[in-house]
Protein backbone atom coordinates (compact mmCIF):
# COMPACT_ATOMS: atom_id res chain seq x y z
CA UNK A 1 0.00 0.00 0.00
CA UNK A 2 1.41 3.53 -0.94
CA UNK A 3 2.22 6.28 1.66
CA UNK A 4 -1.01 8.25 2.71
CA UNK A 5 -0.46 11.78 1.81
CA UNK A 6 -2.35 12.84 4.74
CA UNK A 7 -2.15 11.24 8.09
CA UNK A 8 -3.64 12.56 11.28
CA UNK A 9 -3.04 10.48 14.78
CA UNK A 10 -4.33 11.32 18.03
CA UNK A 11 -5.23 14.97 17.04
CA UNK A 12 -6.81 17.16 19.46
CA UNK A 13 -7.93 20.91 19.68
CA UNK A 14 -10.05 22.39 22.30
CA UNK A 15 -10.42 26.40 22.43
CA UNK A 16 -11.56 28.53 25.19
CA UNK A 17 -15.26 29.23 25.01
CA UNK A 18 -14.72 32.21 28.07
CA UNK A 19 -15.68 31.20 31.79
CA UNK A 20 -16.38 29.10 32.83
CA UNK A 21 -14.91 26.33 30.03
CA UNK A 22 -13.31 25.28 26.88
CA UNK A 23 -14.88 23.25 23.51
CA UNK A 24 -13.47 20.25 22.81
CA UNK A 25 -13.41 20.57 19.16
CA UNK A 26 -11.39 17.53 18.00
CA UNK A 27 -11.04 14.65 20.26
CA UNK A 28 -8.10 12.32 19.12
CA UNK A 29 -8.86 12.23 15.69
CA UNK A 30 -7.27 9.78 13.24
CA UNK A 31 -7.30 9.61 9.63
CA UNK A 32 -5.40 8.44 6.99
CA UNK A 33 -6.16 9.63 2.85
CA UNK A 34 -4.03 8.22 0.27
CA UNK A 35 -2.81 9.22 -3.15
CA UNK A 36 -5.94 9.51 -5.95
CA UNK A 37 -8.60 9.38 -3.47
CA UNK A 38 -11.59 11.46 -2.28
CA UNK A 39 -12.88 11.72 1.55
CA UNK A 40 -15.74 13.78 2.07
CA UNK A 41 -15.94 15.36 5.34
CA UNK A 42 -19.71 15.77 6.73
CA UNK A 43 -20.52 17.78 9.59
CA UNK A 44 -23.16 20.33 10.58
CA UNK A 45 -21.97 24.35 10.96
CA UNK A 46 -19.74 24.82 14.23
CA UNK A 47 -18.61 20.78 14.83
CA UNK A 48 -14.82 21.41 14.03
CA UNK A 49 -14.71 20.46 9.81
CA UNK A 50 -12.93 23.92 9.23
CA UNK A 51 -10.55 23.49 12.28
CA UNK A 52 -9.81 19.84 11.20
CA UNK A 53 -9.11 21.03 7.71
CA UNK A 54 -6.98 24.01 8.94
CA UNK A 55 -4.73 21.47 11.21
CA UNK A 56 -4.49 19.19 7.59
CA UNK A 57 -3.56 22.11 6.02
CA UNK A 58 -0.98 23.34 8.43
CA UNK A 59 -2.63 26.73 8.94
CA UNK A 60 -3.06 25.52 12.28
CA UNK A 61 -1.78 23.67 14.91
CA UNK A 62 -3.48 20.66 17.28
CA UNK A 63 -3.05 20.84 21.14
CA UNK A 64 -1.60 17.38 20.98
CA UNK A 65 -1.42 14.56 17.76
CA UNK A 66 0.35 14.49 14.87
CA UNK A 67 0.23 15.43 11.55
CA UNK A 68 2.26 14.06 8.96
CA UNK A 69 1.99 15.05 4.83
CA UNK A 70 3.88 13.25 2.17
CA UNK A 71 5.72 10.85 4.80
CA UNK A 72 7.00 13.98 6.69
CA UNK A 73 5.81 14.46 10.76
CA UNK A 74 4.89 18.36 10.81
CA UNK A 75 5.15 17.70 14.48
CA UNK A 76 7.21 20.43 16.18
CA UNK A 77 8.28 22.05 12.94
CA UNK A 78 8.79 26.03 12.87
CA UNK A 79 6.85 28.45 10.81
CA UNK A 80 9.19 28.20 7.40
CA UNK A 81 9.10 24.50 7.54
CA UNK A 82 5.09 24.50 7.38
CA UNK A 83 5.02 27.19 5.12
CA UNK A 84 7.19 25.17 2.31
CA UNK A 85 5.32 22.23 2.71
CA UNK A 86 1.77 23.88 2.70
CA UNK A 87 2.99 25.98 -0.47
CA UNK A 88 5.02 23.15 -2.17
CA UNK A 89 2.29 20.33 -1.06
CA UNK A 90 -1.32 21.64 -0.20
CA UNK A 91 -3.92 23.36 -2.47
CA UNK A 92 -6.91 24.88 -0.53
CA UNK A 93 -10.28 25.44 -2.40
CA UNK A 94 -12.66 27.55 -0.07
CA UNK A 95 -16.68 27.94 -0.07
CA UNK A 96 -15.66 31.53 -1.83
CA UNK A 97 -13.13 31.76 -4.48
CA UNK A 98 -11.12 34.69 -2.54
CA UNK A 99 -9.86 35.49 -6.30
CA UNK A 100 -7.94 39.09 -6.17
CA UNK A 101 -9.84 40.84 -8.14
CA UNK A 102 -7.57 43.01 -9.91
CA UNK A 103 -6.00 40.57 -11.57
CA UNK A 104 -7.33 38.35 -14.76
CA UNK A 105 -8.22 34.46 -14.26
CA UNK A 106 -5.01 33.30 -15.87
CA UNK A 107 -2.80 35.49 -13.42
CA UNK A 108 -4.66 34.23 -10.22
CA UNK A 109 -3.20 30.73 -11.26
CA UNK A 110 -0.04 32.07 -12.32
CA UNK A 111 0.82 34.06 -9.19
CA UNK A 112 1.35 31.28 -6.34
CA UNK A 113 3.58 29.29 -9.43
CA UNK A 114 5.45 32.67 -9.55
CA UNK A 115 5.89 32.88 -5.90
CA UNK A 116 7.18 28.90 -5.44
CA UNK A 117 9.86 29.66 -7.73
CA UNK A 118 8.72 28.65 -11.38
CA UNK A 119 9.77 30.64 -14.18
CA UNK A 120 6.98 32.83 -15.73
CA UNK A 121 6.68 30.98 -19.21
CA UNK A 122 6.34 27.33 -17.93
CA UNK A 123 4.11 29.02 -15.28
CA UNK A 124 1.58 30.63 -17.82
CA UNK A 125 1.58 27.41 -20.04
CA UNK A 126 0.16 25.63 -16.75
CA UNK A 127 -2.14 28.63 -16.14
CA UNK A 128 -3.45 28.04 -19.81
CA UNK A 129 -3.65 24.32 -19.36
CA UNK A 130 -5.65 24.18 -16.11
CA UNK A 131 -8.23 26.40 -17.43
CA UNK A 132 -8.79 24.77 -20.74
CA UNK A 133 -9.35 21.74 -18.28
CA UNK A 134 -11.88 23.02 -16.53
CA UNK A 135 -13.41 24.44 -19.74
CA UNK A 136 -12.84 28.11 -19.65
CA UNK A 137 -9.66 29.29 -21.41
CA UNK A 138 -11.64 31.71 -23.19
CA UNK A 139 -12.44 33.63 -19.45
CA UNK A 140 -8.07 33.76 -19.28
CA UNK A 141 -7.91 37.43 -19.85
CA UNK A 142 -11.19 37.99 -17.85
CA UNK A 143 -10.78 39.78 -14.24
CA UNK A 144 -13.05 38.18 -11.14
CA UNK A 145 -16.06 40.94 -11.54
CA UNK A 146 -16.27 39.42 -14.99
CA UNK A 147 -16.93 35.98 -14.61
CA UNK A 148 -20.08 33.93 -13.10
CA UNK A 149 -20.05 32.41 -9.71
CA UNK A 150 -19.11 28.82 -11.26
CA UNK A 151 -16.38 30.26 -12.93
CA UNK A 152 -14.65 32.01 -10.23
CA UNK A 153 -14.86 28.68 -8.35
CA UNK A 154 -13.21 26.78 -11.45
CA UNK A 155 -10.34 29.48 -11.38
CA UNK A 156 -9.77 29.19 -7.82
CA UNK A 157 -9.88 25.11 -8.29
CA UNK A 158 -7.01 25.93 -10.64
CA UNK A 159 -5.12 28.13 -8.17
CA UNK A 160 -5.38 25.55 -5.80
CA UNK A 161 -3.74 22.73 -7.98
CA UNK A 162 -1.17 25.52 -9.77
CA UNK A 163 1.92 24.32 -7.87
CA UNK A 164 1.01 20.65 -8.74
CA UNK A 165 0.15 19.52 -4.79
CA UNK A 166 0.00 16.23 -3.37
CA UNK A 167 -3.16 16.79 -1.22
CA UNK A 168 -6.60 19.20 -1.60
CA UNK A 169 -8.02 20.79 0.73
CA UNK A 170 -11.99 21.78 0.08
CA UNK A 171 -14.35 23.47 2.51
CA UNK A 172 -18.02 23.67 1.05
CA UNK A 173 -16.01 24.42 -2.80
CA UNK A 174 -19.51 24.57 -3.94
CA UNK A 175 -22.08 25.60 -1.06
CA UNK A 176 -22.43 28.75 -2.20
CA UNK A 177 -23.54 27.79 -5.95
CA UNK A 178 -26.55 26.95 -7.34
CA UNK A 179 -27.21 23.45 -7.77
CA UNK A 180 -26.54 23.35 -11.28
CA UNK A 181 -23.42 25.19 -11.20
CA UNK A 182 -22.72 23.07 -8.12
CA UNK A 183 -22.79 20.11 -9.58
CA UNK A 184 -20.44 20.66 -12.94
CA UNK A 185 -18.10 22.61 -10.58
CA UNK A 186 -18.11 19.38 -8.39
CA UNK A 187 -17.47 17.39 -11.29
CA UNK A 188 -14.98 19.10 -12.48
CA UNK A 189 -13.13 18.97 -9.15
CA UNK A 190 -13.38 15.02 -9.21
CA UNK A 191 -12.03 14.97 -12.46
CA UNK A 192 -8.72 16.88 -11.70
CA UNK A 193 -7.96 14.54 -8.74
CA UNK A 194 -8.68 11.44 -10.59
CA UNK A 195 -6.51 12.46 -13.58
CA UNK A 196 -3.52 14.23 -11.27
CA UNK A 197 -3.84 11.27 -8.63
CA UNK A 198 -3.86 13.97 -5.67
CA UNK A 199 -5.37 13.22 -2.31
CA UNK A 200 -8.65 15.44 -1.15
CA UNK A 201 -10.26 15.66 1.53
CA UNK A 202 -13.81 18.11 1.14
CA UNK A 203 -15.83 19.31 3.67
CA UNK A 204 -19.59 18.95 2.14
CA UNK A 205 -22.90 19.16 3.57
CA UNK A 206 -23.89 17.84 0.64
CA UNK A 207 -24.99 14.45 0.95
CA UNK A 208 -25.16 13.43 -2.61
CA UNK A 209 -22.75 14.95 -3.87
CA UNK A 210 -19.89 12.91 -0.47
CA UNK A 211 -21.66 9.74 -1.52
CA UNK A 212 -19.96 10.30 -5.13
CA UNK A 213 -16.87 10.37 -2.78
CA UNK A 214 -14.59 6.88 -1.94
CA UNK A 215 -15.07 7.59 1.57
CA UNK A 216 -17.83 9.71 3.63
CA UNK A 217 -16.67 10.48 7.12
CA UNK A 218 -18.51 12.38 9.89
CA UNK A 219 -17.37 14.36 12.23
CA UNK A 220 -19.59 14.12 15.32
CA UNK A 221 -18.78 15.50 18.83
CA UNK A 222 -14.92 15.77 18.17
CA UNK A 223 -14.59 12.63 16.73
CA UNK A 224 -14.66 10.55 12.79
CA UNK A 225 -16.74 8.35 12.17
CA UNK A 226 -17.71 6.16 9.09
Amino acid sequence: MSEPVLRLAGVTKTYLAGRPGEVRVLRGVDLAVEPGQTVALVAPSGAGKSTLLHIAGLLDAPDAGQVAIAGRDMSGQGDRARTEVRRRDVGFVYQFHHLLPEFTAAENILLPQLANGVARAEADARALDLLERVGIAGRAGHRPAALSGGEQQRVAVCRALANRPRLLLADEPTGNLDPETSERVFATLLELVASTGLAALIATHNLDLAARMDRVLRLENGALIG
